[in-house]
C-alpha cells in the first residue's frame, strides 16, 4: 500500500490519516487533501457528533464493528488519525488504489 494516508501498524491494524469536513450535505469520501484522505460528514462538529458519525461511517465502509474503529488523535481537530482493527485488507487496498 503506497497511499500516504494509509499505514499498517505492527499489530496488523490500519491507521488512516484523515481530513474531516463536518456539516456537509452528505457523508462521503471526497478524495485527497494533502497526505490525508478527505471525508465529508453530514454531522455537525458539536458534542462529539462528527466523531461518532466518522466512526460509524468507517466501521460500515470497512465491514467491522464500531468497537474496532478507534480515534487515535484529533478529537477536536479536522485532522484526525483513526486506527481500524480487523479491517478487510481488500477494502482498504481498494480505497488506496482509488485515492493513493
Amino acid at each position: 500500500m503506497s497511499a500516504q494516508w494509509l499505514n499498517r501498524a505492527a499489530d496488523g491494524s490500519a491507521v488512516l490519516a484523515l481530513h474531516i469536513q463536518p456539516g456537509a450535505k452528505k457523508t462521503e469520501i471526497a478524495g485527497l487533501h494533502g497526505d490525508a484522505l478527505k471525508i465529508r460528514l453530514a454531522a455537525p462538529p458539536v458534542d462529539g457528533k462528527a466523531n461518532a458519525a466518522l466512526i460509524a461511517f468507517l466501521a460500515k465502509a470497512c465491514g467491522v464493528p464500531r468497537a474496532a474503529v478507534e480515534l487515535v488523535s484529533g478529537e477536536t481537530s479536522r485532522s484526525k488519525r483513526v486506527r481500524i482493527r480487523e479491517a478487510d485488507v481488500a477494502i482498504l487496498e481498494a480505497l488506496a488504489g482509488t485515492f493513493g
